[in-house]
């Protein structure tokens, strides 16, 4: 599958690509963003190499993987967006994560909720799922305000993980 440029009123999210490492890095890295992510982990810049060919095999596969993210405003990266497997079983879901400096703006709600539609459109799926540690308010507040619904709550790695769903609507 050849992903789609996905575009927005404000951003622009392109598939990660080999050379996207040391920019990922410094997004990953960040520690606003590892914090609840990566359990607050300085991962190494290989663990960045590793996630852009999963995500690239992923897309190659037919599957979808995960997108970078740049302000139209001044094509810097901000972050990234798209779907990753998570937990054994693996579970397709929803990830993202910005640079600090872009929170507070709706930014990874509108990154968010024009995933959900690439998801249902382009990838025909029947549901979306995201997961967020419960102590990640402003990422919870995020799935809510882009159209997700509270599923279930589980202890996952001794964490409190709370799950939110979307659901394609029926063609009427």
């Amino acid at each position: 599958m050849r992903a789609p440029m996905i575009e927005t009123a404000r951003l622009r999210m392109r598939p990660f690509e080999r050379g996207d490492v040391d920019e990922l890095h410094r997004v990953f890295i960040a520690p606003g963003v590892r914090r609840f992510l990566l359990d607050d982990r300085i991962v190494p810049r290989e663990w960045v190499e590793e996630e852009i060919a999963a995500s690239i095999a992923r897309f190659e596969s037919g599957s979808s993987g995960l997108f970078c993210v740049y302000s139209k405003e001044d094509e810097t990266l901000i972050g990234f967006c798209g779907f990753r497997p998570f937990f054994e079983p693996p579970e397709l879901q929803l990830l993202y994560g910005l640079l600090p400096a872009c929170w507070s703006k709706g930014l990874a709600t509108e990154a968010a909720r024009a995933m959900i539609a690439f998801g249902f459109q382009e990838l025909a799926f029947d549901r979306v799922t995201a997961s967020a540690d419960a102590a990640n308010a402003a990422s919870l507040r995020v799935l809510e305000k882009a159209g997700m619904v509270f599923d279930r709550r589980a202890t996952i790695d001794g964490l409190e993980t709370l799950f939110y769903v979307a659901y394609r609507k029926p063609l009427t």
